[in-house]
């Protein structure tokens, strides 16, 4: 049991890296929670300082929750899935409420996709097919985020084998990146959500 707890607090450690802030700070020299929608995501990474900032952040954000519930499981001692469940959670939790960063950070949508890519792939692979449409229809990241959250929410209640623990699980997933987007979905309301139909200056940021 102790050595789960640990786990569980590694995993909220790993997720609470806040690779779009050291990315930002010390390769670019900015400092993103006071530029763009001040958000510590990819999104933002990529409007304020273009795609050669937001490729490494995507990748480290999904690597964060991916590594977690696919190592942890082994060398816990514990049986069942809720701790595995446990694991993807504080590493979700751990990327919107970062420690190093007074407990701001992003949205918790690349972490999710790394954490059901290590335990679900069929409600990750239906997730990232509904962002990669409803970015298409909308053009707008916060929009193509919730919709894919709530088809993993979906998803991951008619498949058949996870059991209680991942049920709870993709309807945490669901719910939390919804939540996360809260601030996205009272802008959506005011038609005042930036679309990704502005083009790029020269240095990749959007104008």
């Amino acid at each position: 049991m102790t050595n789960a707890l640990l786990l569980v607090l590694t995993a909220y450690v790993a997720g609470a890296t806040p690779s779009a802030y050291w990315i930002g700070r010390f390769v670019y020299g900015k400092d993103l929670r006071t530029l763009g929608s001040c958000n510590l995501g990819a999104t933002n990474a990529l409007r304020v300082l273009g795609w050669r900032a937001a490729v490494p952040v995507v990748v480290l954000d999904i690597f964060k929750g991916f590594a977690p519930v696919w190592w942890f499981p082994g060398s816990d001692g514990q049986a069942g899935t809720w701790w595995t469940v446990a694991y993807g959670a504080a590493a979700i939790v751990g990327h919107v409420f970062s420690f190093w960063v007074r407990f701001r950070g992003g949205k918790g949508v690349a972490t999710s996709a790394g954490v059901l890519a290590a335990v679900a792939p069929v409600a990750a692979v239906a997730g990232a097919a509904a962002w990669v449409l409803a970015l298409a229809v909308s053009r707008t990241v916060s929009v193509a985020s919730i919709c894919g959250a709530l088809t993993v929410g979906v998803v991951g209640l008619l498949i058949p084998g996870p059991g209680v623990a991942g049920k709870a699980f993709f309807g945490f997933v669901a719910l939390f990146v919804v939540w996360a987007h809260r601030s996205n979905i009272r802008r959506l309301l005011a038609g005042e959500e930036p679309r990704i139909d502005a083009g790029f200056g020269r240095d990749g940021a959007v104008e």
